[in-house]
């Protein structure tokens, strides 16, 4: 399965305390917002997308560091799910420098978005242009949800605590235009099959 990454940049992401302990909550995926040009096409999620992935081992990250953990929902300290905004989560913190750093970066704003890595079902997804040429890509399922992470860089417009490597989505978008081309070859053959017909039945 392919491997993606997705940040996503709509401030939002908090610390929360309770009882001495202290949790971050934020979105790491909105449904229904298209994205900015991601190298080629724009992409958005459809709600719902996450239904398969919510019981998936996911860990919550720093920078999607796997040596910064700051929760795994297969151990209690990690909550995630999906309702009508996107998919959430709420990571419990632990008494580690580095989600005691973070928290103080979130209190601060210094962070504000979240991230999430996944892979895509076979079949989940569906592209198309825009009447202005521009392709999208749909995502309407997941296969696999390896974690959600608070990011310092964003480069996706609607998501928060909130890039994606692009190499999967190029590759998809790549078969995608492959298909195009093709499909726009075979309908200047059959045009150009249909302009000889009528040309030879009018010289007979």
């Amino acid at each position: 399965m392919l491997r993606e990454i997705r940040i996503l940049s709509i401030a939002g992401l908090e610390v929360r305390s309770e009882g001495g302990s202290k949790s971050i909550r934020g979105y790491a995926a909105k449904f229904d917002v298209l994205s900015e040009n991601l190298g080629g096409f724009r992409e958005q999620i459809k709600s719902g997308a996450f239904a398969d992935v919510l019981d998936n081992d996911v860990r919550a990250l720093v920078n999607h560091d796997p040596n910064l953990i700051l929760g795994r929902n297969k151990s209690g300290t990690l909550d995630i799910g999906q309702d009508e905004t996107g998919l959430w989560y709420e990571a419990k913190l632990p008494d580690t420098q580095a989600a005691r750093d973070l928290a103080q970066s979130i209190s601060r704003g210094d962070i504000n978005q979240s991230s999430f890595a996944f892979s895509v079902a076979s079949g989940g997804q569906d592209w198309s242009e825009d009447d202005d040429g521009r392709i999208i890509r749909t995502i309407t399922k997941f296969s696999r949800l390896y974690d959600v992470s608070a990011v310092t860089y964003p480069a996706y417009p609607d998501s928060t605590v909130g890039m994606r490597g692009l190499d999967g989505g190029n590759e998809a978008m790549a078969e995608y235009r492959k298909a195009r081309d093709a499909r726009a070859y075979e309908a200047r053959k059959r045009q150009e099959r249909s302009r000889f017909i009528r040309l030879k039945a009018s010289h007979q």
